[in-house]
């Protein structure tokens, strides 16, 4: 007889993501299967489709779900658009940042990079004089940059790409969903997200959109893309055409397309404004325990906040009596910033002032262990 498992903790996931996932989306995980060839789960594919065109803020007829967290979605990106051979410059200023360069430096690009502290965003004028030093052939950056709690503004890198003749990879995983990504806006060519974090769905897929202009680079690539599983000219012939090529699960399906239902029920911008007022008060709720935030006011994920530790606080017993006293997930840092910051996501369901108060009553309580 096989050994009993332990039963599932209930958690309240205050980290980074994964998030809170609502009801109804576990109800929705939880409808019959059907095939990946099946009338009903391209239907269903297509919903998510619009769902997604619309929470990108995008008309991009190349819009789809990739079947994997949100790092198949940056190697579709890298993988489709950066070339052998060719220039890729990225905007370096946190983990995810480093990522991306490594995935430039395995297609075989030149990859540049200009860095700043990590925390820090880059200006028009930085990005300007990078651009036009490099001309790389694509440019990316995070927009909101998961090991820092920094968001960058998208327009002043892509414009400075556009005038170099460059396309622009923006990496949308931690922002989609919970801030505005507004891409034609913004001019960014390829986004690409995750399903767990603004979504407020389980991982398993991670949306990208593609613009025109990105969609005939890659026609005219002078190379095959590498990738087989991540060619989005197959997937295309698989969205669009209905031709096999891998078995797209229709349960993570069923779950994205009700979590999107659910943003659009409460309204996109209705949803935007919820995630600010509880970073507001999650941050005001900091101060009056004499907490600094890492990044400066203004370039601030809303959702996903960076408190500085304080001297004298071991930051892993902290999130332990959390996690052991209240079932309360937070994570720490990393790279040059472990030990040095809290990383607390506000996301989803959680983002209420109820939810807010009654995590910073408990992390008082954590800090005086």
């Amino acid at each position: 007889m096989a050994a009993a498992t332990s039963p599932v903790p209930k958690r309240l996931l205050f980290g980074p993501g994964p998030t809170m996932v609502e009801p109804r989306v576990y109800n929705a995980l939880s409808q019959p299967i059907v095939g990946h060839l099946d009338p009903y789960f391209f239907e269903v594919a297509g919903e998510v489709r619009d769902l997604l065109r619309k929470t990108f803020g995008t008309r991009n007829e190349l819009t789809i779900p990739i079947s994997g967290t949100g790092s198949s979605g940056m190697e579709t990106a890298v993988g489709n658009f950066v070339e052998p051979g060719s220039k890729f410059a990225v905007f370096a200023n946190g983990y995810f940042c480093d990522r991306l360069s490594e995935m430039g430096k395995r297609q075989g690009a030149h990859v540049v990079r200009l860095e700043k502290p990590w925390g820090e965003v880059f200006d028009s004028n930085e990005a300007a004089d990078f651009i036009a030093r490099e001309k790389p052939a694509v440019a990316a950056f995070v927009h909101a940059e998961t090991s820092t709690g920094a968001l960058q503004q998208p327009k002043v890198i892509c414009d400075a790409a556009h005038d170099a003749g460059a396309i622009v990879i923006a990496d949308t995983v931690t922002s989609l969903g919970a801030v505005p990504v507004n891409v034609d806006e913004n001019g960014i060519d390829v986004a690409y997200s995750c399903t767990q974090k603004g979504l407020s769905c389980p991982p398993g897929l991670s949306p990208i959109t593609v613009s025109p202009r990105a969609v005939e680079r890659l026609h005219n690539r002078k190379t095959p893309t590498s990738q087989w599983y991540l060619d989005l000219k197959l997937l295309m012939e698989f969205y669009d055409g209905r031709k096999y090529h891998h078995t797209a699960s229709a349960t993570l399906f069923y779950g994205l397309r009700e979590a999107l239902r659910a943003i659009f029920d409460e309204g996109l911008e209705k949803r935007f404004e919820r995630h600010a007022n509880a970073h507001k008060a999650l941050v005001r709720g900091l101060a009056d325990m004499g907490l600094s935030m890492h990044v400066k006011e203004g370039h601030r994920i809303p959702h996903l906040n960076t408190p500085r530790v304080q001297p004298g606080v071991d930051d892993a017993k902290v999130r332990k009596h959390l996690l052991e006293k209240h079932g309360i997930e937070i994570a720490g840092g990393f790279g040059p910033l472990a030990g040095k910051i809290f990383r607390i996501g506000v996301m989803g369901p959680l983002a209420t002032d109820m939810n807010v108060h009654m995590f910073l009553d408990a992390f008082k309580e954590a800090l005086a262990v």
